[in-house]
């Protein structure tokens, strides 16, 4: 999708959008990369904020752009944990058949939903992982597998692909603190087998996204090629750190960026207001 100055953004926004400054793009990615990297998600919770509020792109353009930049992140991040072998693949397949479905039934919602709850559901998902994650608790390693054991992983797929199309997160959100809480499993293998899954995610959603021309894929590209990088230090710093250091330090991070989203929504809302007095005026 070309990022010339004329263009107009997807699905007749009003105003047409500005050429990304990619200096500032690479520099969102390279955060993204380090955060994702350390916390086992795509880096989508940082790549949005920062697409939205510093690169000025369109909310969902933005969600799109982030689920394609995400897949570099993933897969930078996933080649550390492997080396550590800190992936369970039998989880990451459960979890995966549901998000890749969940994947095609987000982006689909991102061209329905008003783009005011999309941001809400951004910011009620942040919040809800947070206060979870608040909430330590010791694990052992998970037990064997059952058929109710894969039926749930397949339904927390469907759920976490569904919320990483809609919102342009890899979804390690939702599946770091399920498999840590719900199956007892060790955070950092969680956040490997996590890794591993937003990649099938990234690619299922930004199929469906360019259908719809909702993803740039130029400001993908440079902010995921440069969080690639810093994905594999945050990688090994993980496999590092204590489990309660790890969980307060995302828990952290959530709030922060719950906070710039609900700042957006309200600059939307007064945008919005203005907007609407000229119309009457």
């Amino acid at each position: 999708m070309s990022s010339d100055a004329t263009t107009m953004p997807p699905s007749g926004d009003a105003t047409p959008r500005s050429t990304p400054d990619l200096r500032i793009v690479a520099l969102v990615g390279i955060a993204a990369g380090a955060l994702g990297g350390l916390f086992g998600v795509g880096g989508g919770l940082i790549i949005v904020p920062g697409l939205v509020l510093v690169v000025k792109l369109e909310r969902r353009l933005a969600n799109g752009t982030s689920l394609a930049a995400t897949l570099p992140i993933a897969l930078a991040s996933l080649s550390t944990y492997l080396y550590n072998g800190n992936v369970d693949w039998a989880v990451a397949g459960f979890l995966a058949c549901g998000t890749i479905v969940g994947a095609i039934i987000g982006t689909k919602l991102l061209t329905i939903l008003p783009k005011r709850i999309i941001t809400i559901v951004f910011i009620v998902t942040v919040l809800a992982t947070a206060a979870r994650l608040f909430t330590t608790a010791d694990t052992t390693g998970r037990d064997n597998a059952t058929i109710y054991t894969g039926l749930l992983l397949v339904v927390i797929g469907l759920a976490t692909g569904t919320l990483s199309g809609l919102l342009g997160i890899g979804g390690g959100v939702v599946m770091v603190p399920a498999m840590v809480v719900g199956l007892d499993m060790v955070p950092v293998i969680a956040k490997g087998t996590s890794v591993a899954v937003i990649v099938p995610t990234s690619i299922m959603g930004t199929i469906r996204n360019r259908k719809t021309a909702y993803v740039d894929l130029k400001v993908a590209t440079v902010a995921g090629l440069s969080g690639a990088v810093t994905a594999v230090m945050g990688g090994m710093v993980a496999d590092s750190i204590s489990t309660s250091l790890s969980n307060i330090m995302f828990a952290f991070l959530l709030l922060f960026v719950a906070g710039t989203q609900f700042i957006t929504l309200r600059s939307d809302r007064r945008a919005d207001l203005a907007a609407a007095a000229v119309d009457v005026g």
